[in-house]
């Protein structure tokens, strides 16, 4: 069978399928990245990328004195471990998993939508750049829904265990931020988390198709392995092309909330443009392995589910 058959006869992913395989693929992901039990962790390079780019706001908790953090990025984990204890490195993780189910839930189901109805009804091929605007919807609908409150509380915990520690836990927090600031207090930094999700899904999920579209136009099979190497790649594209925005909604979310405005503004003035970056090094130690999960379990789950809803 040639490939434009192959294509005409490929079937649209129903929407059950996308939330059921996303939902489970963030879940492992968020498990085995971010539990605190697993031997594979990550987390605490989540933790320390967070506190490097809360740098010291202006007003804010993170404001006050502190101890000098190490410049080379692997030694700041040992530093907070030595400095605050091992629980610090895990603030604001069980809110960072259980976001990572809904967030990756929605950001399949849309985006798989999206692709579906972006691509030729007579090939069924999607060319690069609808992949992109699909993964683009995708993010931004996921950010609404469950990333940015996600975000919140997390970086919130992350900056008020440097100094005040009022938050006794993530239900203590969600219920000060809404009693000082209403629901919107959820919503801080809803538009640097958009931009963000918006830049950071295109380039994860459009570039993981892209690729793999890529490898079976040229008969490569895609497998455990391919799928994990796809997902890793795509997780380095994403992670340098949208580190700036990550940096301004960490700013944007701290314990004492700032705008957007203001959290590009004091990136600006204390490390200048190379500044957005910060944290990189450290996001890519966590995003490379978890893209990797995260697309190799939803292609399996989808392999599975697709049959048995189809009956």
């Amino acid at each position: 069978m040639s490939l434009k058959e192959k294509q005409k006869n490929h079937k649209d992913t129903p929407p059950l399928v996308s939330l059921i395989s996303g939902g489970v693929a963030g879940g492992v992901e968020g498990f085995l990245t971010r539990n605190r039990w697993e031997p594979t962790l990550t987390y605490p390079f989540e933790f320390a990328k967070t506190r490097v780019q809360l740098g010291r706001l202006p007003g804010s908790l993170s404001s006050a004195p502190s101890s000098p953090i190490p410049k080379n990025p692997f030694l700041i984990v040992p530093h907070i471990y030595r400095s605050e204890g091992l629980r610090a490195l895990y603030k604001g993780c069980s809110a960072l998993v259980i976001g990572s189910v809904g967030k990756d839930a929605v950001r399949f189901l849309s985006f798989d939508t999206v692709k579906n109805a972006f691509k030729d009804p007579e090939t069924g091929a999607l060319t690069p750049a609808r992949n992109m605007l699909a993964g683009m919807t995708a993010g931004v609908v996921a950010s609404v829904c469950a990333v940015t409150p996600t975000e919140r509380i997390k970086t919130a915990l992350i900056d008020d265990a440097r100094h005040a520690k009022r938050y006794k836990s993530n239900i203590h927090c969600i219920r000060t931020i809404v009693a000082e600031d209403g629901l919107k207090g959820l919503y801080r930094g809803l538009v640097g988390t958009t931009l963000k999700q918006a830049s950071a899904t295109s380039f994860r999920m459009g570039s993981y198709n892209i690729i793999k579209d890529a490898e079976e136009r040229r008969g490569v099979e895609q497998n455990t392995v391919v799928n994990f190497a796809n997902g890793a790649v795509a997780g380095v594209v994403t992670t340098l092309l949208s580190q700036p925005f990550d940096t301004v909604k960490t700013r944007s979310q701290s314990a004492k909330a700032t705008t957007t405005m203001q959290a590009i503004r004091s990136v600006l003035v204390e490390d200048g443009v190379r500044g957005f970056w910060k944290g990189t090094v450290m996001r890519l130690s966590r995003t490379v392995f978890s893209g990797g999960i995260l697309f190799t379990t939803a292609e399996a789950v989808a392999k599975i589910v697709g049959p048995i809803l189809a009956r």
